[in-house]
């Protein structure tokens, strides 16, 4: 029970990079001696320390001249295997090595090819014993975004939208009609700090004119990608701003203007979901958000290409309108946000 206690400790600590690592791991990290916490950290910004070195850094700045005999006593869990390689920083695996702990916790294996079970050989062939699996499910879950990168070469994938309790997602005339209410929007404004991108179609820009930034939360605004084959986007709308990078997604024109990136994908016709993630997989996108409109979230529906879904489904009832996307299974669970029910879904396929 304790090396579960401080591994959930590893992930609370962990998810506090959200948002800020990418394409990098979430990682936290604690140190134990005498069954007391005496160093932790986690990954805090993309380019700077990892968890470990933080967590060691606090047991050396906490002990003094003490610290290198009550670290060779001290055992270190860590939410993901330490890395054995040289990127933004050096392998926090010689890290471990260098100051002689005791034993290592780890809660999953890296599938990140430079790393992949090296960090743990090169730890074991030190002398440090090592033990993984600790709380793994929930350590594969809180990087979930990662290993689909890893993986499946494409960034996790995100949908989302409101629908009223009949089931209609716009009005037929396609014009601007809010569905969720204020603390929906929070939310949603929450979840764009914490994603990587967010991407929509030229509908949805033409008739929102959506800034898709996080306005109403704190934390950094994602890339805005926006599909618009013909450059049918007045350049006076709020996607073409200064609030955030955005990517244009079109068929005539690759150039880079200021915060505009502009690429062009050949044949749009066909395959375009999976032309749209090898693009946005190409520039280290961890994460994509899709928020319509309803023709864009269908397409990446019937070609499988999601992992999860988010749905506000408003007590508002309409004579009519466009109707909503299905997902043909049941939520995984319902949470009432304000006047609204959030359903989470999960493909499984």
């Amino acid at each position: 029970m304790h090396n579960e206690i401080y591994m959930q400790r590893c992930l609370d600590l962990a998810i506090r990079g959200i948002g800020m690592v990418s394409p990098n791991p979430m990682v936290g990290c604690v140190i134990v001696h005498n069954n007391e916490i005496i160093g932790e950290g986690w990954h805090e910004m993309y380019g700077s320390a990892h968890a470990e070195v933080n967590a060691i850094n606090a047991v050396l700045n906490r002990f003094g001249e003490n610290a290198a005999s009550i670290l060779k006593e001290s055992t270190i869990y860590v939410s993901l295997e330490p890395c054995a390689h040289f990127g933004k920083t050096p392998p926090c695996a010689d890290l471990i090595i260098k100051h002689q702990l005791k034993k290592v916790y780890v809660g999953c294996r890296d599938p990140f090819p430079a790393v992949a079970g090296k960090g743990i050989e090169r730890i074991l062939e030190n002398g440090i014993e090592v033990e993984v699996g600790i709380k793994e499910n929930a350590c594969l879950e809180l990087n979930k975004r990662f290993f689909t990168r890893v993986l499946k070469q494409r960034p996790y994938i995100i949908l989302k939208w409101a629908q009223t309790k009949n089931g209609f997602y716009a009005p037929l005339d396609r014009s601007q009609n809010w569905i969720s209410g204020k603390a929906a929007k929070n939310l949603v404004h929450k979840w764009r700090a914490e994603e990587d991108a967010i991407l929509i179609g030229k509908n949805t820009a033409l008739i929102d004119n959506p800034s898709l930034t996080t306005r109403n939360w704190t934390g950094k605004n994602p890339i805005r990608v926006v599909v618009d084959r013909n450059l049918d986007i007045p350049k006076h709308y709020n996607l073409y701003n200064n609030e955030a990078q955005t990517i244009i997604l079109n068929a005539n024109k690759t150039d880079i203007s200021n915060n505009i990136r502009f690429i062009s994908i050949e044949d749009m016709d066909y395959y375009l979901p999976q032309k749209i993630l090898y693009q946005l997989h190409l520039l280290d996108i961890q994460s994509v958000i899709i928020e319509g409109g309803s023709q864009l979230l269908n397409t990446f529906i019937n070609e499988g290409l999601w992992d999860e879904a988010r749905v506000f489904t408003s007590p508002k009832n309409w004579e009519n309108g466009l109707f909503a996307p299905i997902i043909k299974q049941k939520p995984l669970e319902n949470i009432n946000v304000g006047k609204d029910i959030l359903s989470i879904y999960k493909n499984t396929k």
